[in-house]
């Protein structure tokens, strides 16, 4: 009966899906509650806007619901879900056809109260007020850094930064070769490193 099955922490995220494809509602919020933050910071931190964040988290989230029935455990469900993540982005930059702003400040990504990015990598570290305040320049100048990235290197290393996925994985999801997909994670970790020298 749905909703009677174990919904411990222990359980994969593929045994969720697929208590969820097999009815049980509790499953897919817990797969939302373990994910729907790092697929939504995964998109807002390529399309800079909150709101079409949102709208594409949900679009997501819908996919998800609708190809339950479809779905089988080949690949682990973080990338699954990533992929479709990518997808619908992509297909939304087709669509307008147009590149969004990537001076957007952090501030107009946080939203609703998600902690953002600089947020969370300067939360109380115990190192006192003085460290803190470094720890928050630090995050906020590589939200800025990774913003400038080219938006194929941006993708590539926020599905490894967010989604934590292999070079193998993200070029099946970006539909690239995996020496590109190996290239452009390379690119983009040297484009940081030139833009984070100071902080070095």
């Amino acid at each position: 009966m749905p909703g009677t099955a174990a919904t411990t922490d222990a359980e994969s995220d593929e045994a969720a899906m697929q208590r969820f494809a097999a009815g049980d509602v509790e499953a897919f919020d817990r797969l939302y509650e373990r994910h729907g933050l790092r697929v939504w910071r995964y998109l807002v931190r390529n399309v800079r806007d909150a709101a079409l964040a949102d709208d594409l988290l949900q679009d997501v989230w819908f996919a998800v619901a609708r190809q339950a029935q479809q779905y089988r455990p080949t690949a682990r469900f973080t990338t699954w879900v990533f992929t479709m993540a990518h997808h619908r982005m992509v297909d939304h930059w087709r669509t307008v056809k147009v590149h969004l702003p990537l001076d957007a400040g952090d501030d107009a990504m946080a939203g609703d109260g998600v902690p953002s990015l600089s947020g969370t990598l300067a939360a109380d570290s115990g190192f006192g007020p003085l460290r803190q305040l470094q720890s928050q320049e630090l995050a906020g100048a590589l939200l800025d850094a990774i913003a400038r990235l080219p938006p194929e290197q941006r993708a590539t290393f926020l599905l490894q930064a967010e989604a934590g996925m292999s070079v193998q994985e993200i070029a099946q999801t970006t539909g690239v070769a995996f020496e590109t997909a190996r290239s452009r994670l390379r690119y983009a970790r040297q484009g940081l490193r030139g833009m984070l020298k100071e902080y070095a």
